[in-house]
């Protein structure tokens, strides 16, 4: 009698082939059986046997764990991406579920950490984008800094500014060049969950990134799911949350004061203060009506010759912004001894060099038992990130 495993899970089974870009039939070779057992497997006809889960577990680089962890209720989504339409579905899905394990960090943090209250503005966006004109996303931009108390000035730190107003950040591979970026609302807690991708870029890219995905949280909470799935409403989103990034990183007044000639040369010494591509300034001057079409035409020509679509000057001396409200939690949890590394493995089911990458975590931080190298135990908290040991009773 072939002996079975009480409490595995089809779902989880899949969630992992597809987070690791696996096929059933490639997977099933690995692990010696057929592929017709994997999608047994994963339609809940039947269980494999104790040994065939390590076999699973080997190879799909997840603890045995995570194959009997609950099955995921149903919901419905709403996934706003930056990409390109040739975006596979293969290449959506995988990020879908990084996007969800990144929540499943979040909820862990949450029982012992108490993260910064979510305040993301509700300007009364109509739900249906194709109401919002472009005036509207440049006044929300404005009214977003204003709620914040922002001064009209290039900020700081984007992905820190975005983790004060309760998001949560992760810097992580998409698996596809064609993928930027994403965000959503966690369900059921409400709070934004954003993954900047990694796979190409340069830091002003993942700042513009960054303000992108911030303003899908602002423009279109409320927009229907079957609207975020139409190709042609999609495309309008993106140009809007593209928008707001640009109003939203480069208020017009301040940019226009600043912007002493109409030149690459006039943008690329902003560059350092603003921290955005000449690329977007380029843009940002056209939206405004600062240039005309024919000096647009005349940037980009010389833009072009000067070699800066491959790379822009600049762009290598220009810090990535990381993260740190999840190592920061992860911090206090250890620092406060109420659960080991071993414990979050455990208790999440999911990889210790996967929890290390969508936390930003040090490389091997849980193998170390939650030890940080000094260097990154020295960096100091911004002001308004007030994620705390959080208080029992």
């Amino acid at each position: 009698m072939n002996s079975r495993t009480p409490g595995f899970s089809g779902q989880r089974l899949r969630e992992a082939r597809e987070v690791r870009s696996v096929q059933q039939a490639f997977l099933a070779e690995m692990i010696g059986v057929s592929a017709q057992a994997i999608s047994k497997y994963e339609r809940g006809g039947g269980t494999p046997s104790p040994e065939v889960v390590e076999r699973l577990a080997k190879h799909l680089n997840v603890p045995p764990a995570f194959f009997l962890m609950p099955a995921r209720p149903a919901t419905e989504r709403r996934v706003f991406y930056r990409s390109m339409s040739a975006a596979t579905k293969t290449a959506r899905t995988r990020a879908e579920h990084r996007a969800t394990w990144l929540a499943d960090l979040t909820s862990y943090v949450s029982t012992f950490v108490e993260l910064p209250t979510v305040d993301i503005p509700d300007f009364g966006v109509p739900d249906n984008p194709l109401q919002l004109e472009d005036s509207d996303v440049e006044h929300i931009a404005a009214d977003a800094r204003t709620h914040w108390g922002m001064r009209e000035e290039p900020i700081g730190n984007m992905v820190r500014l975005m983790e004060n107003q309760g998001v949560v950040v992760a810097r992580d591979r998409l698996g596809a060049a064609t993928l930027d970026s994403l965000s959503e609302y966690d369900r059921p807690t409400d709070r934004p969950i954003v993954i900047i991708g990694t796979d190409k870029g340069t830091p002003a890219r993942w700042r513009f990134d960054a303000a992108h995905e911030l303003g899908h949280l602002i423009l279109h909470k409320r927009v229907d799911r079957r609207r975020v799935k139409s190709a042609t409403e999609h495309k309008v989103m993106e140009t809007q949350a593209h928008r707001f990034a640009s109003a939203f990183l480069l208020p017009r007044d301040p940019f226009r004061d600043e912007l002493f000639a109409a030149s690459l040369d006039a943008m690329l010494a902003m560059k350092p203060r603003w921290r955005v591509s000449v690329a977007a300034m380029i843009m940002r001057a056209y939206q405004t009506h600062m240039i005309n079409d024919a000096i647009e035409k005349r940037l980009w020509i010389n833009y072009s010759r000067r070699g800066w679509k491959r790379a822009e000057p600049l762009d290598e001396s220009m810090e990535h912004e990381t993260p740190h409200l999840l190592f920061r939690s992860f911090e206090l949890i250890f620092d406060a001894g109420v659960q080991t590394a071993q414990d979050v493995v455990t208790t999440t089911g999911l990889p210790a060099n996967d929890i290390e990458t969508l936390a930003s975590l040090p490389e091997r931080f849980l193998e170390r038992g939650g030890k940080a190298p000094v260097a990154l135990k020295l960096i100091p908290d911004m002001p308004g990130n007030v994620a705390q040991f959080r208080r029992r009773g």
